[in-house]
């Protein structure tokens, strides 16, 4: 047994927001308590989390493990463990991988060895043979062998009737499709937001119109057909005011971001440092309010990572580096110190956009904490400034955004299925 002693635990889904103590044995929470827990039984691990935060364990719904065949970059068992250096319990992996994720095959080999990882690992699927836009994937197939969704993340699908199929087949059998929106025809060799850096740079540059027109598509095709779709890593003025307005009028739409779109701007380009270039990009501090705005009001429903590592030797070269970020172990550190304490948001409101409203997406366990419920949970101090270390990082790439910089509240502990998956080693 495991003894949480005296956080302040938060879980908006059952209304708790207070000192409270809870009791861990085996995989599921047994007791939560304002008053002390006695008569433990010999050997019951105490934890002492007075001062700090008790939160359900966060549910990152759009993480790239590359596993299988890119586990150069990272595999399933050290992106689990990043998960778990940031209190992350569940992710959701992207389809992207060597093969994409279109047979049961690849979905049996994510599964089985995730069985041993530090967190709980939930299949994404593609919503085309090859992830190549042409025809869609035996969805009944995939879900029955464990996709939790449907995407081609990485790519769009660029034929609408096909992306409207999917949409379909998905809501049938009671799945959802995460839409990567990205206009290629716009974003023409692309690779930075286009706009004064880009020009000042001399590099191609990526319109917001690529990510705006496809928002626009999926919620026109989502409309027609009376199904749901969730649209990925939102970064633009545009999309955010679309969803908006899609979401006044009923349209199933939901969305999420990350947290260098509400932080960091294109200007961070001038460097030339390619660990700095995502997809879609930095944009302007216009499209930073427009995020802020969108996560205080609801139009955002989660917060995400879209953790994408790439080697260093990879990012060395800035005009033809890969593009993509890692960010498993910074989430909660960034959103606690530019929304939380900040007061664009409240912690509960963050709860919900890192561990309820992605748990409840995905039709999972997890996103609360409750009596019976599972024993995922991270443990936090929001007091803690670390200063971000790439070096230190437990994935296997170290292309963060945020090094070098100082952020409050710090995760200690990290519980999965009820075992220890992660000890700060100040606190270990």
């Amino acid at each position: 047994m495991i003894l949480i002693e005296g956080g302040r635990v938060i879980s908006p889904k059952n209304g708790i927001d207070g000192l409270y103590h809870i009791l861990v044995d085996g995989d599921r929470i047994v007791k939560i308590s304002e008053d002390f827990i006695t008569d433990l039984p010999e050997g019951t691990e105490v934890i002492d989390a007075s001062g700090k935060l008790v939160l359900p364990g966060f549910v990152d719904m759009h993480v790239h493990l590359r596993d299988p065949g890119q586990t150069h970059k990272e595999d399933i068992y050290t992106g689990c463990a990043a998960a778990a250096a940031g209190g992350v319990t569940s992710v959701a992996c992207m389809p992207n991988t060597s093969p994409p994720v279109d047979c049961p095959e690849v979905l049996h080999y994510i599964l089985e060895k995730a069985k041993t990882a530090k967190a709980r690992v939930y299949p994404v699927a593609c919503v085309t043979k090859g992830m190549q836009g042409e025809t869609v994937t035996d969805m009944a197939a995939l879900k029955a062998a464990g996709a939790v969704a449907f995407s081609d993340d990485g790519h769009p699908v660029r034929n609408a009737r096909v992306m409207m199929e999917g949409m379909q087949h998905a809501e049938r059998i009671g799945r959802m499709v995460l839409s990567h929106c990205e206009d290629m025809d716009l974003i023409n060799g692309g690779i930075i937001h286009k706009g004064d850096v880009s020009r000042t740079l001399g590099v191609p540059g990526m319109d917001r119109a690529s990510e705006d027109s496809i928002t626009a598509r999926e919620i026109c095709l989502a409309d027609s057909a009376g199904v749901p779709v969730h649209i990925c890593h939102v970064s633009t003025k545009g999309s955010i005011d679309l969803i908006r307005h899609a979401k006044k009028r009923g349209i199933r739409v939901t969305c999420e971001t990350a947290p260098h779109y509400f932080i960091l701007d294109h200007e961070k380009l001038l460097s030339r440092d390619a660990d700095y270039r995502m997809n879609p990009p930095l944009r302007e501090q216009k499209d930073i309010r427009a995020v802020l705005g969108g996560l205080a009001d609801g139009t955002i429903d989660c917060i995400i990572t879209d953790h994408a590592p790439h080697t260093a030797e990879e990012k060395a070269d800035f005009l033809h580096a890969p593009n993509g970020v890692v960010g498993l172990e910074t989430s909660f550190a960034a959103c606690y110190t530019y929304l939380v304490k900040t007061g664009v948001i409240s912690l509960r409101r963050l709860v919900e956009l890192m561990s309820e409203n992605p748990a409840t997406l995905l039709g999972i366990p997890g996103g609360s904490l409750e009596e019976g419920g599972p024993a995922d949970i991270a443990i936090a101090d929001p007091n803690r400034k670390w200063t971000v270390d790439p070096q230190k990082l437990h994935s296997k790439s170290k292309n963060t955004v945020f090094k070098g910089m100082t952020l409050q509240g710090k995760v200690t502990t990290t519980l999965c299925r009820g075992e220890i998956v992660y000890q700060d080693e100040i606190d270990g």
